[in-house]
């Protein structure tokens, strides 16, 4: 397997977790803030949103105006980017457009790292406003964007546990 491909089949499954958990919330306990947390699913989401285009899109292959046209990255950035709080954004965003968004922007990204050769993995993360936390190059970027999307995934199964039920990882109870 290419690193490429490794790569492509690692977001993937963070894409494919994101959603499992995703579909396990009923709708309308999307915008509910558990008190211990400050957060909720509506705000993952759309930070999700706005971090997939910065870790594996802008800074692998810069800004793409032809996704930027179909939603408002600017208030998700605003809204749910780092540094802001859920209860900001409450009622901003449907459950259905915020998974409408982010399968576009999961989508794109798949795209992305798709288009890339095995060298230009290696090459440094393009230039933005904001440096790279985490990555020098561009497989550092893509790399870091699947370990974050499961630290959502992680926070994820917290406020379902807290708003519903734990999440059922298909696991047998022992009776």
């Amino acid at each position: 397997m290419t690193e490429i491909e490794i790569l492509n089949k690692q977001t993937e499954t963070a894409y494919d977790w994101t959603h499992r958990l995703m579909d396990s919330v009923p709708a309308e306990k999307w915008e509910i803030i558990p008190e211990a947390l400050g957060s909720n699913f509506s705000w993952q989401i759309g930070h999700l949103v706005v971090s997939i285009y910065y870790h594996s899109i802008m800074t692998t292959v810069g800004h793409l105006p032809e996704l930027l046209e179909k939603m408002d990255l600017r208030s998700y950035t605003k809204l749910c980017g780092y540094d802001t709080f859920a209860q900001e954004m409450k009622g901003t965003w449907t459950p259905a457009e915020l998974t409408s968004d982010l399968q576009r922007m999961q989508d794109k990204s798949l795209e992305v790292i798709n288009s890339l050769s095995e060298s230009d993995l290696w090459q440094p993360v393009e230039p933005t406003k904001v440096p790279h936390p985490v990555a020098k190059t561009k497989f550092e970027a893509i790399d870091w964007n699947i370990k974050h999307t499961m630290w959502h995934c992680g926070q994820m199964a917290t406020i379902k546990r807290l708003v519903d039920k734990p999440y059922d990882y298909g696991l047998e109870r022992r009776s």
